[in-house]
């Protein structure tokens, strides 16, 4: 699976790898930290085209219900099977074992619209200070 560092990242925290053409998808370190302990998982349904920032899936927690977006525009070619089981897997291993899904991406070049690893580590540090003031 991805590393982060060779990942992209949407400001909504997903990160996106492209796969041999296929781009795998999940929810970002920081963002499985927010979210704290999740209890419930559910992945887009295979065969769905979702656009750039669609609501398209959800995360719950002990605290509250997260949407999860789509960082590109493609049809979904999978649902993270283990998620539904073990809805934890994302908070172990938001990066490895915990990917969200996988899609066949329309236009793969939209992977370069997303902020890169140091971007984001940035982003992140710019959204806290603004949240702390």
């Amino acid at each position: 699976m991805p590393k982060p560092e060779n990942c992209r990242f949407a400001k909504t925290h997903e990160w996106v790898c492209l796969e041999g053409g296929v781009a795998v998808v999940g929810l970002s370190d920081h963002a499985q930290k927010e979210i704290t302990d999740i209890v419930f998982a559910e992945p887009p349904k295979p065969g769905r085209t979702v656009n750039v920032g669609e609501a398209c899936g959800v995360v719950e927690s002990v605290k509250a219900a997260f949407d999860v977006y789509s960082p590109i525009t493609g049809e979904v070619t999978a649902g993270n099977p283990v998620l539904a089981q073990d809805p934890a897997v994302v908070n172990r291993s938001p990066h490895d074992e915990g990917w969200f899904f996988k899609l066949k991406p329309s236009n793969p070049g939209e992977i370069n619209k997303l902020m890169d690893w140091a971007a984001y580590q940035a982003f992140l540090k710019t959204a806290e200070a603004h949240a702390g003031h």
